[in-house]
């Protein structure tokens, strides 16, 4: 059985792969899931019953389902950590491998956000699952193909850097993307702009996911535009000229 100094490896390094994969454009298989904390009631999107080897709706989806899918030797770290996030208030991510039920093993990222309701009670978690199984396969040989190609900027660019904001600080959906706005507000340029920079500028980053999202942040930048009434002021002096 691997020690607590391995559990930290698969955690870091599904979680840096996952960023890496996001900041590459890498698409990963994603899937939601919620659980109702009073009833224990919980829903799966139709990728989270696939990830466990499953048809949408062939069993019934639990909190005792996803656990008896994690492997043994990080079920007691998981736990931990969902525990300890939610009685703080706080987002949580973590990576970990599964099993499915034709025995294919996986390492997805989970992450989750409490909810509260009104009376100030947390009434329900919901989050996101990826398959970063692609990536973690290929992570062995990662330091020698560090290069990553310039083709960044696709009609997805907004939810790369929202996924970079949900692996790397464990936020939410909702939340990732009022940070992406944020982003785009201050510097002055679209939605669209701001995330193709974020997603590109993590890409040339160096150091840890965590320090690569940030860099990309901190070079965010207003955007020249073109100066067609300048140019027509030109344009018209030529011909006056002439």
């Amino acid at each position: 059985m691997s020690g607590p100094s391995s559990h930290r490896t698969v955690g870091s390094a599904g979680l840096a792969g996952a960023a890496e994969a996001l900041a590459a454009g890498v698409q990963l298989v994603v899937g939601r899931y919620r659980v109702e904390l009073d009833s224990g009631r919980t829903w799966w999107s139709d990728e989270v019953y696939r990830m466990h080897g499953r048809e949408p709706g062939e069993i019934e989806p639990s909190m005792e389902a996803l656990r008896s899918r994690t492997h043994p030797d990080d079920r007691g770290r998981v736990s931990r950590t969902a525990v300890v996030a939610l009685r703080a208030g706080r987002p949580f991510s973590s990576a970990h491998r599964i099993v499915d039920a034709h025995g294919k093993a996986r390492t997805v990222v989970v992450t989750g956000q409490a909810h509260v309701g009104d009376d100030g009670e947390i009434t329900h978690v919901a989050g996101y699952v990826l398959d970063v199984s692609p990536v973690t396969r290929e992570a062995l040989d990662r330091e020698s193909q560090r290069a990553v190609g310039r083709a960044m900027v696709s009609a997805a660019a907004v939810e790369q850097a929202k996924g970079a904001f949900m692996v790397v600080h464990g936020m939410a959906e909702a939340e990732a993307g009022d940070k992406v706005g944020e982003v785009a507000a201050r510097a002055g340029i679209p939605l669209q702009s701001a995330a193709a920079q974020i997603v590109a500028g993590m890409a040339g980053a160096d150091g840890s996911p965590a320090q690569r999202l940030a860099a990309a942040l901190d070079a965010v930048h207003t955007e020249d535009r073109p100066r067609g009434h300048e140019a027509q002021l030109a344009r018209r002096r030529q011909r006056s000229r002439g």
